[in-house]
């Protein structure tokens, strides 16, 4: 498992739904309508169980390994920049980092970049720990990590 592979498996999962390419280029662009936004939310009850599935076929070292990804990817954009677009509450953020991670690699590249991307009321709480629970129900305790993808817990992302 890399980070090629894990993009590569949340796009799998957009295909089985039906792709949104066109509505998730919009929303990387910041050209999306607030229908399509809503449309593109609710698409997720596809997207999740689709990964969730591609997720239980992974040995425990890749399915580890996917979680370390997806973690630090949370971790990357756990900023007060990013969160002034997003939600004030701690789980909300969170939540709002999941929606990011699982609309894919395009629309986390540009909110990475450009922290206005970020859309407010828009998330994916079921991203934020889909890797972790599979791991629990098929092997047992997660080994604990260094990092955390709690809101608030990068300290780059947070002035003093």
């Amino acid at each position: 498992m890399n980070e090629a592979k894990f993009w590569s498996m949340i796009e799998d999962a957009w295909a089985s739904a039906g792709s949104w390419n066109d509505e998730r280029q919009a929303l990387a662009a910041g050209q999306i309508s607030d229908e399509q936004l809503a449309e593109l939310q609710g698409a997720l009850d596809e997207v999740i169980p689709a990964l969730e599935a591609s997720l239980e076929e992974l040995n425990q070292d890749d399915l580890l390994a996917f979680d370390r990804i997806l973690e630090r990817k949370l971790w990357d954009i756990d900023r007060a920049e990013i969160q002034q677009f997003t939600d004030g509450s701690d789980d909300g953020f969170l939540y709002a980092r999941g929606f990011i991670v699982a609309v894919g690699r395009d629309y986390y590249d540009a909110v990475n970049a450009t922290p206005e991307r970020a859309r407010m009321d828009f998330e994916c709480e079921d991203m934020c720990y889909l890797s972790y629970h599979v791991y629990d129900e098929r092997f047992g305790e997660m080994p604990r990590s260094e990092i955390s993808r709690e809101s608030a817990s990068n300290p780059a992302g947070w002035p003093a």
